[in-house]
C-alpha cells in the first residue's frame, strides 16, 4: 500500500503532502487543475523516465518521495538489492533543471530499472494511454499472457531459451555462407594467416630491432669513442695504465713502511683498467656490417605493416587464432553446414512442440478469461456483452518458421459484441470510449485478483461514462477497494461519493504565479465536492441534499460488502 507521497516543484505543484488510506482514495477537481500531476509523481516513484519539462518553472530542483508498505515479494527484491528486511520502503526521487535525476530506496542509490523491478508488484497504474496501446493485437496478447503468467511461465521461459538457441544457429549458418562466399573468404583468410605465420613475429621484436638499428647507424661515432678511450688507457703516451704502474712502483719502495695497503689498492686499479682496455679492444674488433642495417629496415617495415593490419603482438595473435579457426570451419563447411542444419531442424521441432503446448494452454484458459471479463462487464452495466479471444489458425510444422517468436506462434485478437443480435467483431473497431473504460476496468480487476496487487491506480477510468453506468463503475471500484488500495482520478460524483478518502485539487493564482493546491476533504467538504461534480452546487439549494443522499447510499453499499 502507498501510505503517503511528498511532492515538491513538480509542474504547478510547489509543495504537496498526501496521506492515503486503505480502500478507495479519490482525486477530483476542475479540468486542468493538476489531478494527473499526482499520477505523474507516482509514476516517477515507480521508475518512469524524467523529463525536465516536469520541473516547476524557475525551480532549480524538485523531489517526489513515497512511503510504501512492504510485501513478501518486495522483501525478496530488497534482499537481492542488498537491503536489510524492513517494514516500509521509502522511494525518493530528486530531479534537476539540467535533466539529471537520482533515485534512492531507503537512503541507498538505485537505478530506474531496479526501482521498476521493486515496484512492479506494488502498484498497477491504468492511464488513458492504455486506450491506444490496447488497440494493438500484440498488446492484447501481452495482457492475456499476463493473466496466464502462473500457468505458462515455465513454458515461455523454455521457449525463449530455445528461440535464442535457434538465432545463434542461424547466425552460424550465415557465417558459413554460400559456396561462392566461402571460396572468397577462404582465399582471404589463407592469405592473412599465411602472412602472419610466415612473418614469425616475436614479442618485443620491433623494439629490439629499433635499438639495433640505432647502434649500427652510430657505428662511426662508437668506434671513434672506443679508439679514443683505448688510446687514453693503454696505447697513448702517456697512458693511464703507464701512469698507474709508475705510481705503484713509487709506492712499492716504501711499502714496508706502512704503505703496503695503498700499493695493493693501486695494483687492483691497474688490473681493472687493463681489463677495461681489453673489453674495449673486443668491441673495436666487432665489424658493424652496414648491410645489416638494410635487413633491419626491411624487417621493421614488414612488422609495421602487420601492426597496421592486425594490431600489436597480442591482437595479431588473437586475430591469427580466430582466423585460423574460421578458415578451418570454412574448409570443412560442408560438414559444419550439415551439422548446423541438423541442429536447426531439431531446435525448430522443439520450438514447435513448445509453441503447440503453449497454444493449448492459452486456448484452454481463454474460456475462463472470457467468462471473467464478461462477468465483470455484466456488473458494469453490460449484461448482454460477448467477449472472445479470436485465435488465427495455428501454423503447420512446414510453415512455422516464419511465425517463430519467443512468445510462441499464436496470433490472437480480442473480439467484442456489446449488444444482443450483433456479431462479434474486432474489439478496437467497434468499442466506444465508455465501453473501453469499463472493459479496461474489468481487465484490471481480473488481473488484480490473480496477482494480489496491493495498490491499483485509475487515471480517469470514467471517460465516456455517466448516469447509472457511473454508479456501476463506482460499485466495481469499491468491490476492488475491499481487497486493494485504490487511487482514482475522477469527474464522476458517483465515484467521489464512494470514496473513503478524498482529495480536492484546484488551481490558484497568487500575484503572477499559478499553483496547484491539494486539500484532503472532511465529510462536509466531500458533500460539497459531490454536489459540485453533479453540477448543482451554487445553483440549487437541494444540490447538497442530493449529494448527501448519494453519499449515504454509497456508505450503505460499502457496509453491505463487509
Amino acid at each position: 500500500m502507498l501510505r503517503s507521497i511528498v511532492i515538491k516543484n513538480l509542474a504547478l505543484i510547489e509543495k504537496a503532502e498526501l496521506e492515503f488510506g486503505e480502500g478507495l482514495n479519490v482525486l477530483s477537481g476542475e479540468t486542468g487543475a493538476g489531478k494527473s500531476i499526482i499520477v505523474d509523481a507516482i509514476m516517477l516513484l515507480l521508475g518512469a523516465k524524467y523529463d525536465k519539462s516536469l520541473l516547476r518553472y524557475g525551480a532549480p530542483s524538485g523531489l517526489v518521495e513515497g512511503v510504501f508498505d512492504v510485501t513478501d515479494f518486495a522483501h525478496e527484491i530488497l534482499a537481492d538489492m542488498g537491503h536489510e528486511s524492513e517494514d516500509e520502503v521509502i522511494i525518493t526521487r530528486r530531479f534537476f533543471a539540467d535533466g539529471k535525476n537520482d533515485i534512492k530506496v531507503n537512503g541507498r542509490t538505485v537505478t530506474a530499472s531496479m526501482v521498476k523491478r521493486l515496484t512492479e508488484r506494488l502498484v498497477d497504474i491504468y492511464g488513458q494511454h492504455e486506450y491506444i496501446s490496447v488497440a494493438k493485437a500484440t498488446e492484447q496478447a501481452r495482457l492475456f499472457d499476463y493473466y496466464l503468467r502462473n500457468d505458462i511461465g515455465e513454458l515461455t521461459d523454455k521457449l525463449a531459451a530455445k528461440v535464442a538457441e535457434l538465432r545463434l544457429i542461424e547466425k552460424q549458418l550465415c557465417e558459413v555462407g554460400t559456396s561462392d562466399e566461402r571460396e572468397r573468404l577462404i582465399d582471404i583468410l589463407k592469405y592473412q594467416t599465411e602472412e602472419i605465420e610466415n612473418a614469425k613475429v616475436k614479442r618485443g621484436e620491433e623494439d629490439e630491432l629499433a635499438a639495433k638499428r640505432k647502434i649500427i647507424a652510430s657505428a662511426e661515432k662508437i668506434n671513434n669513442a672506443l679508439a679514443a678511450a683505448l688510446n687514453a688507457l693503454g696505447e697513448g703516451e702517456p697512458s693511464v695504465i703507464g701512469l698507474v704502474d709508475d705510481a705503484a712502483s713509487a709506492l712499492s719502495s716504501i711499502s714496508h713502511l706502512g704503505y703496503d695497503e695503498l700499493v695493493g689498492r693501486i695494483k687492483s686499479v691497474s688490473g681493472e683498467i687493463e681489463d677495461i682496455a681489453e673489453s674495449i679492444k673486443d668491441e673495436l674488433d666487432k665489424d658493424f656490417d652496414i648491410s645489416d642495417l638494410d635487413k633491419i629496415e626491411e624487417r621493421l617495415e614488414l612488422l609495421k605493416g602487420l601492426r597496421k593490419k592486425y594490431g600489436d603482438y597480442d591482437r595479431m595473435t588473437e586475430f591469427f587464432e580466430q582466423a585460423s579457426q574460421r578458415l578451418y570451419n570454412l574448409i570443412n563447411s560442408d560438414k559444419i553446414f550439415d551439422r548446423l542444419c541438423t541442429q536447426k531442424r531439431k531446435t525448430v521441432d522443439e520450438i514447435y512442440e513448445l509453441s503447440c503446448a503453449l497454444s493449448k494452454v492459452r486456448k484452454e484458459k481463454a474460456i475462463s478469461f472470457e467468462q471473467d471479463i464478461e462477468h465483470h462487464l455484466g456488473e458494469l452495466g453490460m449484461a448482454a456483452v460477448q467477449f472472445k479471444i479470436n485465435f488465427e489458425p495455428f501454423p503447420s510444422r512446414e510453415e512455422c518458421e516464419a511465425c517463430i517468436t519467443a512468445k510462441g506462434m499464436d496470433r490472437m485478437e480480442f473480439y467484442f459484441s456489446p449488444n444482443k443480435g450483433q456479431p462479434l467483431q474486432s474489439m478496437t473497431k467497434i468499442i466506444s470510449g465508455g465501453e473501453m473504460s469499463r472493459f479496461m476496468l474489468a481487465l484490471k480487476v481480473v488481473n488484480g485478483e490473480r496477482d494480489g496487487m496491493p495498490t491499483m491506480i485509475f487515471d480517469e477510468i470514467d471517460v465516456g461514462i455517466s448516469g447509472i453506468t457511473g454508479r456501476a463503475v463506482a460499485q466495481k471500484l469499491q468491490q476492488i477497494a475491499t481487497t486493494h488500495q485504490v487511487l482514482c482520478v475522477t469527474h464522476l460524483p458517483q465515484i467521489a461519493a464512494m470514496a473513503s478518502n478524498q482529495f480536492f485539487i484546484e488551481k490558484k493564482v497568487t500575484g503572477d504565479q499559478t499553483y496547484t493546491d491539494v486539500t484532503k476533504l472532511d465529510s462536509d467538504g466531500m458533500i460539497k465536492e459531490i454536489a459540485r461534480l453533479s453540477g448543482g452546487y451554487g445553483v440549487s439549494g437541494q444540490a447538497e441534499v442530493a449529494a448527501a443522499e448519494l453519499k449515504k447510499w454509497c456508505d450503505d453499499y460499502k457496509d453491505s460488502l463487509k
